[in-house]
């Protein structure tokens, strides 16, 4: 395993038992963000770095009982907390790289992924394999339940021109990697940036 998934699966292993009650009011913002893909029922759906699994409800209540809903992450410690808080029930829950995912190609209607483009070693490639497991026309949401300036701000940090998720950079990033962004949204309270897969 790269150096790039120790340091995540160290920063995410330390906070994963206290991860939902650092945030307890994001659920309403996850629900809405699912809403946006306009998924229907008997989609199949994954949350790529699923953490704790808050979207995969949404998710779920989505796609309906004819559905399919996987979460999958790379620490053990999140899918654990996840498991605990139920949401097991919602999807299955796989330890697995999202950066080679064990997924059919095109076997997906969609992808949400909460906060993680900033934690992808190699983000060309890495949302080029997002979308290798997605039908074609099929759609990807990069969400985060506050925007990049209230973030840089919770974190202590400048925000800084080079940041990936910058509209800038982010739309020729989804080009080069299969993806058509078709909405940006960047405010205090989200962040969410949508696409669609190209044919």
């Amino acid at each position: 395993m790269s150096d790039d998934h120790t340091h995540v699966q160290e920063f995410f292993s330390a906070r994963a038992a206290r991860w939902d009650t650092r945030f307890p009011d994001d659920g309403p913002r996850f629900e809405a963000a699912v809403a946006e893909l306009g998924l229907r029922a008997g989609d199949r759906a994954l949350d790529a770095g699923c953490g704790t699994g808050r979207a995969l409800p949404a998710l779920r209540d989505a796609v309906g009982p004819s559905g399919a809903v996987l979460g999958v992450d790379l620490t053990p410690a999140m899918l654990e907390a996840a498991a605990r808080a139920g949401r097991d029930r919602a999807g299955a829950l796989m330890l697995a790289d999202v950066t080679r995912l064990p997924v059919r190609s095109e076997s997906l209607d969609a992808v949400f992924g909460s906060g993680l483009v900033a934690h992808l070693p190699q983000p060309q490639e890495n949302l080029r394999e997002l979308a290798r497991v997605v039908r074609p026309g099929g759609l990807l949401a990069l969400f985060h339940p506050i925007g990049r300036t209230a973030l840089a701000a919770r974190q202590g940090r400048d925000l800084t021109p080079d940041d990936l998720r910058a509209e800038p950079n982010l739309r020729p990033l989804l080009a080069g990697s299969g993806w058509r962004m078709t909405s940006y949204v960047d405010e205090d309270a989200r962040f969410l940036a949508l696409a669609e897969r190209r044919g």
